[in-house]
C-alpha cells in the first residue's frame, strides 16, 4: 500500500547504502537510485549526500526519515489489527539461519508451517551466525535463527532449543568406542573446524577458554564452511572435529562416524533474533509462535534434554 518511492528511500536511509537496500528489496541498484531520485524531484531537494563513497542524510532527508518511520509503523499496526480481525495470515517474510540450523532444524519446521499457512511466502538466507546477526541489525531479514550467544544488546534474543556438541571420529580411531572424552584427549589429534564467524567455532573457543586452555590450543589442520564438508573430511581420516549431535543421525545409523560426548558436557543455544520494534508482521508473529510450540515438542520428544524456550534481552 505504501508509496514505493518512500519504501525505497526508507530502506536506503536505514542502511545508508544503496547496495544493501537493493539486496534487501530484491531490486537492482539502478532501480533503487531511480526511485530515490523521483522522491527527491517530488520534494525538489536532495535527501542524501553522496561523498567519498559514503551515503548520509541531508537535513531534509532526516525529516523525511522520521515521518517515514511513523508512516510505516502506522501501516504495520493497521495491517496487523485487520489481520487479527479476519484471522488471515499471509504475506512474505525473510528468514535468516546459520548453516547448521538451515540444514538440520528448519526443513521440518518450515514444512509444517507452510502446510498450516500456505499463503505465507518465506525467503531463506543462509550464512554463518555472525552474518545472520548482521542481517538482523541492518533489517535485511525479519527474523534470524542462530547458534550460540548474541552480543548486540539492541536485539531481542529468544532461546528456542539447547543443542549438544560431540566429538566426531571415524570408526577405528584411537578415541572410538569411548563413553566420553575430555579436551585433553582431543588436543593431540589434527582438528577440523568451521570458518571464522561460525557459531559452532565460537562455542568451541569459548569452551576452551572456560577450561583454561586458550583459543589456540587445538591443532587446526583444516577450516571448512559446512557440517557436511567437515563430516566428509573426518570420514576420510583427515582429523577429528566437534559438531552438533543433531547433524549426525545418518552417519551414526550407517556407522560411518562416531559421536562421543565431551566431559564436561558442551551445549549451546539455538535462538531467534529480531529487532526490538513495536510491531512485527502478523506472519512473523505466527512463525515465532509456531516455532516455540515446535521447540517445546522437540524438547518433550527428547525427554527434556533440549530445554525450554526462554526470552532474554542481550
Amino acid at each position: 500500500m505504501a508509496d514505493r518511492r518512500l519504501q525505497v528511500f526508507y530502506t536506503v536511509a536505514r542502511l545508508l547504502s544503496f547496495t544493501k537496500a537493493a539486496e534487501a528489496l530484491h531490486m537492482t541498484q539502478p532501480a533503487v537510485t531511480f526511485q530515490v531520485r523521483q522522491l527527491e524531484e517530488h520534494f525538489n531537494t536532495r535527501l542524501f549526500d553522496r561523498t567519498h563513497n559514503r551515503v548520509s542524510l541531508t537535513e531534509a532527508g532526516r525529516a523525511a526519515f522520521r515521518y517515514a518511520e511513523r508512516i510505516f509503523e502506522a501501516y504495520g499496526e493497521m495491517e496487523n489489527a485487520i489481520r487479527e480481525i479476519t484471522g488471515d495470515v499471509s504475506g512474505a517474510l525473510t528468514l535468516g539461519a546459520s548453516t547448521t540450523i538451515a540444514e538440520y532444524m528448519l526443513p521440518a519446521l518450515l514444512g509444517n508451517f507452510k502446510r498450516k499457512h500456505p499463503e505465507v511466502n518465506i525467503r531463506l538466507k543462509v550464512a554463518n551466525s555472525e552474518g545472520i546477526v548482521s542481517m538482523v541489525e541492518n533489517n535485511i531479514i525479519d527474523l534470524g535463527v542462530v547458534e550460540g550467544p548474541v552480543s548486540n544488546r539492541n536485539l531481542h534474543v529468544e532461546v528456542c532449543q539447547m543443542d549438544q556438541l560431540v566429538v566426531i571420529v571415524p570408526p577405528g580411531h584411537p578415541l572410538a568406542g569411548k563413553a566420553s572424552v575430555t579436551m585433553e584427549e582431543v588436543l593431540p589429534y589434527p582438528f577440523i573446524c568451521r570458518e571464522e564467524g561460525s557459531g559452532t567455532r565460537e562455542v568451541i573457543m569459548d569452551y576452551l577458554n572456560e577450561l583454561g586452555m586458550g583459543r589456540n590450543a587445538l591443532t587446526v589442520c583444516l577450516e571448512l564452511g559446512s557440517p557436511e564438508a567437515i563430516k566428509g573430511a573426518v570420514e576420510a581420516g583427515m582429523g577429528l572435529s566437534i559438531l552438533s549431535r543433531a547433524t549426525l543421525d545418518k552417519e551414526l545409523a550407517l556407522k560411518r562416524l562416531e559421536g562421543i560426548p565431551l566431559e564436561p558436557g558442551l551445549t549451546r543455544q539455538f535462538a531467534f533474533v529480531h529487532q526490538r520494534q513495536k510491531f512485527r508482521l502478523r506472519a512473523v508473529e505466527e512463525l515465532l509462535s509456531f516455532a516455540r510450540n515446535y521447540c517445546d515438542g522437540q524438547a518433550s520428544d527428547d525427554g527434556g534434554s533440549t530445554g525450554n524456550p526462554s526470552s532474554v534481552s542481550v
